[in-house]
């Protein structure tokens, strides 16, 4: 069976919401392996750094060996092997807006409120494993992302859709990178009320009970 290596963090809630939104049932169509990131777990573990000398998490494990890595790659390969429902879009304009705006948020949100994050909150458990910017730098990345946010606040406007109109992946990693920040004390930007209404819509589907769930 399709083993997906899983941990506490954004990027594994991701694909775990992603499969949610395909009619994926973990213990039926996948079997799901938690590794402790806090104690760093996911690093110790010589059979999971054969798997991923990375050492990040998510890992997508299937049946002949093969080890899939990164959340976003990981989603188009689910959304190949399930079309439906869509979620990346149905044409190649679709796919490419889609896809855009995907980069667009992971580009200009996600890399410096993650680098962000490390260096200042987060940085007594990522100091140790990987290298981070000073403090200093890390509040100027957080200003930058939160700056950001407001752009898709902007963006988003009075739709619950950043892209086509209706939920696709673009929104999946929205809402999970803000989940993420609301689970280490970071609040939505002042002047985000349209992605505070966002957040509200879609903690309504079923997906958003792995925010929940404890771990």
């Amino acid at each position: 069976m399709t083993i997906l290596h899983s941990s506490l963090g954004p990027n594994p809630r991701l694909v775990r919401m992603f499969m949610i939104e395909k009619g994926l049932e973990e213990g039926r169509d996948f079997t799901r392996i938690h590794y402790d990131i806090i104690t760093g777990q996911n690093r110790q573990d010589a059979g999971y750094m054969a798997k991923n000398p990375q050492g990040t998490t998510p890992t997508l494990e299937l049946d002949n060996g093969t080890c899939l890595t990164e959340s976003w790659p990981i989603c188009e390969f689910i959304e190949e092997l399930h079309p439906s429902p869509n979620l990346f879009g149905e044409t190649a304009v679709e796919r490419a807006t889609v896809r855009k705006w995907a980069r667009l948020f992971d580009q200009e949100v996600v890399v410096p409120m993650t680098m962000g994050f490390r260096a200042g909150a987060g940085r007594p458990m990522f100091e140790p494993r990987m290298s981070v910017v000073s403090p200093e730098a890390g509040a100027e990345l957080s200003a930058m992302a939160d700056e950001k946010w407001r752009l898709f606040d902007a963006y988003m406007g009075a739709s619950d859709h950043i892209a086509l109109g209706r939920f696709t992946f673009a929104d999946l990693l929205i809402f999970a990178f803000a989940n993420f920040g609301f689970t280490v004390g970071w609040k939505l930007p002042e002047g985000t009320d349209n992605l505070a209404r966002f957040v509200a819509t879609h903690n309504q589907r079923a997906c958003a009970a792995v925010w929940q769930q404890a771990e």
